[in-house]
């Protein structure tokens, strides 16, 4: 029987690497911060904080930008794609060469010519940048909007780039448990690995996990709040205990919250000011949950931030 492994890029690299002497950065052991650092910047423009960072000094970019609707100001961009290509020339500069870039995005917008489109965002990605297209994830919700002269959307997608083919993947940290009964056959069955049958399964691409409603206790009051349990799921898996995550459209503070939970420094800006107050009433919300890994220092100083 041929070896399937031969035609999957996935594991293609990971052979590479083993027959280079590579470990891959899932691999490595890191230790747990005995305190982490937040900088928060309200009232920045994001390429003015990207020009702030040293060279290879973020693992990790959680990205979920203005898609050019028109909600706002922020949201309305004559030149999306001029302005966009500054920022993501600035994440290549920033993040290490174990890192990634987390873009939040959508592909059904129907009017192309205001830009803001996921397509968009890939295309100029592609063709410009030396990001390495690793997945293209797809949230998926059950809770949304009706539609009439369409199928209702329940999906948003989130492309995950890394920098180099030694990118950061913490499969075991975001498994998911199998089933009591299901765990408990697959335990019987002697080809499997029972230690990997423990661990769980491999969550896929396709992440089921609820949009929050208006009412939802995480709400602060941003329009396009990201539930917590999304952006955990990629500092888990896309970065170590340690490591510094940056948002630079930080919008409701959840990127901060979420590396304060799991032991990662942040660096977090947005053009709006209410960004402050917003992470403060979502940290409130947190602070009964034992899973925050460390003390945390709350800073406005970048160079507070261990970017070496």
């Amino acid at each position: 029987m041929p070896n399937r492994s031969h035609r999957n890029a996935g594991h293609r690299t990971m052979n590479r690497l083993r027959r280079d002497g590579i470990a891959h950065a899932s691999e490595r052991a890191s230790d747990a911060p005995t305190r982490t650092v937040h900088c928060v910047l309200p009232g920045i423009d994001c390429v003015d904080l990207l020009g702030r960072l040293p060279d290879a000094s973020v693992q990790l970019i959680v990205c979920d930008p203005p898609y050019n609707l028109k909600l706002a100001g922020w949201d309305d961009r004559s030149d999306y794609v001029e302005w966009a290509a500054a920022w993501l020339g600035e994440c290549v500069r920033v993040l290490r060469p174990t890192g990634s870039l987390a873009l939040f995005g959508g592909l059904q917008f129907q009017d192309e010519a205001v830009g803001g489109d996921l397509h968009t965002l890939l295309h100029h990605v592609r063709t410009t940048l030396p990001l390495r297209l690793v997945n293209l994830i797809v949230w998926h919700y059950r809770n949304g909007m009706s539609a009439h002269r369409f199928f209702a959307n329940r999906h948003e997608e989130i492309a995950w780039f890394a920098k180099t083919r030694r990118y950061t993947f913490n499969l075991d940290a975001v498994r998911e448990r199998y089933a009591p009964d299901v765990e408990r056959a697959y335990l019987r069955d002697k080809r499997l690995n029972p230690d990997s049958v423990r661990l769980g399964k491999n969550p896929t691409n396709v992440w089921e996990i609820p949009r929050l409603n208006a009412n939802a206790k995480e709400r602060v009051g941003h329009p396009t709040q990201k539930p917590i349990a999304l952006v955990t799921r990629l500092v888990r898996a896309l970065s170590n205990p340690g490591d510094v995550v940056l948002d630079f459209f930080a919008g409701s503070g959840v990127t901060a919250v979420t590396a304060m939970r799991e032991g990662r420094h942040s660096i977090s800006g947005d053009l709006d000011r209410a960004l402050t107050d917003r992470l403060a009433r979502l940290r409130e919300h947190a602070a009964g949950d034992d899973a925050i890994a460390a003390p945390v220092d709350v800073t406005a100083a970048i160079d507070d931030v261990p970017l070496d």
